[in-house]
């Protein structure tokens, strides 16, 4: 747990939760839009089909975890983050695993396309505008992390979805498992041995970006 949280602290944990709703917004949208595009009303029909903020916000997913993750609450893995969960009716899709893979996968997909674009823009940035280059770099990093959170088999996270998608888990089952998922997750970002796993994941998934950035650098 992080200790001695100063003004300089507070202001970089705004930043990364500015960051990090916003990020999190897309990711909800790219669930939405994709759900939207596949025939399902449900989404639009809900309001969620935006890029408001404002409709995809989770009080403790979105706001109070990110930014205690990101002021060092839980040993330095601050990219973790959910928003409220995008309702979908699969029985709309024209194949309906298939489907709701496409769907689950567009949230993650959405801070995937972030990170690379990110990358990019920060490679730019350090010989054009190396003022805005740590900004863009922490948009960057706190997408691989949302992307590696997100893909964690853990309800209520997309990961978990596949639970379904490929291991047969009946949508009943699911949903009793769901009701403890958030528990599981907050007592694995407080458990050394839970943040050192999320640490490993994340670094490995953080090595083809700082490829991209060398390459463009």
């Amino acid at each position: 747990m992080g200790t001695g949280i100063g003004l300089a602290e507070l202001r970089d944990g705004l930043i990364y939760l500015i960051i990090i709703v916003s990020s999190l917004a897309l990711h909800e949208w790219g669930h939405a839009y994709m759900a939207d595009r596949l025939g399902d009303p449900t989404p639009r029909s809900e309001g969620r089909v935006t890029l408001n903020p404002l409709a995809h916000i989770d009080l403790l997913g979105t706001i109070i975890i990110p930014f205690l993750g990101a002021i060092g609450f839980f040993g330095g893995f601050g990219m973790i983050g959910w928003a409220k969960p995008v309702w979908t009716n699969p029985s709309y899709y024209k194949n309906r695993v298939r489907g709701s893979m496409m769907v689950t996968l567009a949230g993650p997909g959405m801070n995937l396309l972030i990170a690379v674009v990110a990358t990019v823009v920060a490679a730019l940035c350090s010989r054009f505008l190396p003022s805005l280059e740590e900004l863009i770099h922490k948009v960057m990093v706190v997408n691989i992390g949302l992307m590696v959170f997100n893909m964690l088999p853990i309800p209520p996270l997309d990961g978990s979805k596949f639970l379904m998608y490929w291991f047969g888990m009946k949508e009943e089952t699911y949903v009793h498992f769901s009701k403890w998922g958030p528990w599981v997750l907050i007592l694995m970002i407080n458990v050394e041995g839970g943040r050192l796993l999320l640490r490993s994941i994340f670094n490995k998934a953080l090595l083809p970006f700082e490829a991209l950035y060398a390459a463009l650098t």
